[in-house]
């Protein structure tokens, strides 16, 4: 089942985030049995080159390759996808308008407004008309919801065809309720529950992006209903085990 299945039935598929650019730390992760991993270019200094080489070695490792976009523009959405990315997470989707924007920046006339080049993803002028038929087949959109006006829209969001799914931001959510940082407070807690129920309503997928590489973060998600869920990221995956491995011998050396 291919990853937009998935999407489409509902079904779980676990992924993980890239802030390191380097192809060893996505060789690494492979390792762990991720179905997809997040390129991010929104919080990172991952360069459009530097996501292309990314890009390249995580299909290389069976994998599908997302990026989180710098934001919901329509040249950095169109240079991802040429340069072959399976999909795009839209960060700061609000509303309606803004969730027709990034499908259509996705997608080719009629369906969308994207212009028509030839690199990567269409065989550098080999495969257009594969490349066009999967793109209306295949090609992920995920809607970031991470700000309280897109809570209050969304419905509106959902309804739009050709989102695929969420991915709650957690930070920047309870940023825009003025506590940044402080997810775990009710009236946060509340905003990801709306999210949460209206996904169900809509049987869109609901995803979480769970920070901390707890395991049990994670199966607490799971249990909740979030089908479509980023574990972690690289440099929590590598901080926390250094620190925890760390504090043990610190406690055995008495230090």
């Amino acid at each position: 089942m291919t990853l937009k299945e998935k999407l489409k039935n509902n079904v779980l598929t676990l992924g993980s985030w890239v802030t390191i650019g380097d192809s060893s730390v996505i060789e690494i992760m492979a390792t762990g049995g991720f179905e997809w991993l997040c390129v991010d270019m929104e919080h990172t200094t991952i360069d459009l080159n530097r996501a292309k080489m990314l890009i390249t070695t995580i299909q290389a490792n069976n994998m599908k390759a997302l990026v989180r976009v710098s934001k919901n523009e329509e040249v950095i959405i169109k240079k991802v996808m040429d340069m072959g990315a399976d999909g795009v997470i839209v960060p700061m989707i609000k509303n309606r308008e803004e969730a027709e924007e990034a499908v259509g920046y996705v997608k080719y006339p009629p369906y969308g407004n994207r212009g028509v080049g030839l690199y990567r993803a269409q065989g550098y002028g080999t495969k257009f008309e594969e490349y066009k038929k999967w793109v209306n087949e295949e090609a992920v959109v995920i809607a970031q919801i991470e700000h309280i006006e897109a809570v209050k829209n969304i419905d509106d969001i959902l309804s739009v065809d050709g989102i695929d799914g969420t991915i709650i931001g957690p930070y920047d959510l309870s940023g825009s309720m003025g506590v940044p940082g402080e997810y775990h407070r009710d009236e946060v807690k509340e905003a990801i529950e709306r999210v949460r129920i209206a996904c169900e309503k809509n049987n869109t997928p609901y995803g979480f992006h769970v920070i901390e590489s707890d395991p049990k973060k994670l199966m607490e998600r799971i249990d909740e209903g979030c089908t479509f869920l980023a574990y972690s990221l690289d440099f929590f995956f590598l901080g926390d085990s250094v620190r925890s491995g760390m504090k043990a011998v610190s406690a055995k050396l008495n230090r």
